[in-house]
Order: C-alpha cells, then structure tokens, then sequence
C-alpha cells in the first residue's frame, strides 16, 4: 500500500461505510489542531474500544495521516472492516489512490 502524507495535503471531509450492522461509518475531517483526534461512538465500547481506536490509528499513520478529526460510528465491525473503511475515507479525502504507484 502506498504511503499518503497528509500533514501538507489538504484534505476535505469525506466519509465511508454504512449504520448497518456489522459495518462502521467512518468521517475524516481536517484538523487545525496537531495529532489524530478519534470520537468514537460503538454499543461496544467498553469492551472493544480501545481496539476499534487502534486500528482505526494504525491504519491513518500507515496511510501517512497525521492531522484529522475522526468520527466512528460503529456497529459492530471487524478490524478488516475498520481497515478498509478508513482507507476508503483516506482516500476520499484526499483523492490519492493508495492502490497506485
């Protein structure tokens, strides 16, 4: 997967996923502010949120995204689901296709 840097693009809002169950809906804002900044809303928090803020992190720092506000919405994904959904929002984001060289 290619590597997106983030900090000098701009981004504009953009979403990805559904409210279905088993889906997560993923909104990527830009942020003034330095840092990744995750809101996460899940019926599952206590037991799985820390998890779901991981990979939702791991996957925006390998994309090369270092400033956004990230708002979940989760309705019981799977990490691989989390994964492409966040890719999907990245790349919506900022119109670089992490698939091409």
């Amino acid at each position: 997967m290619a590597h997106l840097t983030l900090k000098t693009m701009n981004i504009n809002p953009s979403f990805a996923g559904t409210l279905e169950s088993g889906d997560i809906r993923i909104s990527l804002l830009p942020s003034e502010a330095p840092g990744l900044t995750i809101n996460l809303e899940s019926s599952v928090e206590y037991q799985f949120g820390d998890q779901i803020r991981k990979v939702i992190r791991e996957t925006l720092e390998e994309l090369g995204v270092e400033n956004a506000v990230v708002d979940a919405t989760d309705k019981g994904a799977l990490d691989c689901t989390i994964r492409a959904r966040v890719t999907a929002a990245a790349v919506r984001a900022t119109g670089k296709d992490v698939w091409k060289d």
